[in-house]
């Protein structure tokens, strides 16, 4: 089973800021809730003419700009959030370096998809960095499964390449994931154990984690940067925030096509980046309505980044 199936383009969100208007009316006077702190402007803002319709721009926090306080939290508009939306999703937040762990929604646990693909990659380039480059390039930056599978292959047998994927899961703080379960249908298709690695179940306390201190790891710099080149066609969800380094993983129930989409990453502020992972499963079960519900999580999250607090690694 192809770990990210290929749905067909869907509508992207028409949203921007902007920022020359912003500047002009507050140059000089307003402060920030948490100074410096950028703030992804929504959708009640006119796009500028110039202005990418498809991203959010950080642009300096002016929470009273207009003498209209800001929203009471990132929890309760959340809530308000899911509401409004036919489905489960769920948001997990943490410092990069470690730090408090926010989590939200009412989706917490389920299958990795390609997300695992990131330590996957890492463990590969780990075992052979000039070799396998252009392989990770393939398998995150396109999402391409062939690419994934020689990653795999190319950390020796399935067990030793699930042994591989989970060292890098531990040295990133995830002390519980279980890479590659055999017990999974998923992880048995065919007679040589295909894409078995998709089938990992993944938590997005455990994903959050570990996306905390990916940039700490060693040699990680290499697969981080790759997360900031995602084809235009994935950058849904995370892929709307500037800046933002990341990877999407999506796939259908084995019994009733519904899909689930998921996405982790880095999203930068001026206090340090902050570890994001989301995960969005409509009722519909199309893709998508969920890459939709992911789009406005994460419009959400950035115009909370002036509440929250970013991190860097300590060693």
């Amino acid at each position: 089973m192809s770990i990210d199936p290929t749905p067909a383009c869907r509508k992207a969100i028409a949203r921007g800021v902007t920022l020359a208007a912003l500047i002009a009316v507050s140059a000089c006077g307003a402060q920030a809730t948490t100074p410096g702190v950028p703030v992804a402007q929504s959708a009640d803002i006119a796009p500028a003419a110039a202005a990418d319709p498809h991203m959010s721009m950080a642009v300096p926090n002016l929470p009273d700009l207009f003498g209209l306080p800001r929203t009471i939290s990132l929890a309760a508009d959340f809530a308000d959030l899911q509401a409004s939306l036919d489905g489960r999703l769920g948001m997990a937040i943490m410092p990069v370096g470690g730090g408090d762990l926010t989590l939200l929604g009412d989706w917490n646990t389920g299958i990795a998809w390609s997300t695992i693909k990131v330590p996957l990659a890492l463990a590969a380039l780990r075992h052979d960095p000039s070799g396998m480059l252009s392989t990770a390039e393939a398998a995150i930056t396109f999402s391409d499964n062939g690419a994934a599978q020689t990653l795999w292959n190319s950390l020796g047998t399935s067990n030793e390449a699930a042994d591989a994927v989970e060292s890098v899961l531990r040295e990133g703080g995830d002390t519980v994931t279980d890479v590659a379960d055999r017990k999974s249908r998923l992880a048995t298709v065919g007679s040589d154990e295909l894409m078995a690695f998709g089938a990992t179940s993944w938590a997005l306390a455990d994903q959050v984690r570990f996306a905390s201190r990916l940039p700490c790891l060693s040699n990680a710099n290499s697969v981080v940067s790759l997360m900031s080149e995602i084809t235009s066609s994935q950058s849904w969800g995370l892929g709307r925030l500037i800046g933002a380094e990341f990877k999407g993983g999506w796939g259908p129930d084995d019994e009733t096509g519904d899909y689930t989409v998921r996405q982790f990453g880095l999203v930068p502020t001026l206090s340090g980046p902050i570890a994001v992972a989301l995960a969005a499963e409509p009722t519909s079960g199309g893709f998508d309505d969920a890459t939709d519900m992911l789009d406005r999580m994460a419009l959400l999250f950035a115009d909370h980044i002036p509440e929250l607090h970013g991190g860097t690694c300590t060693h």
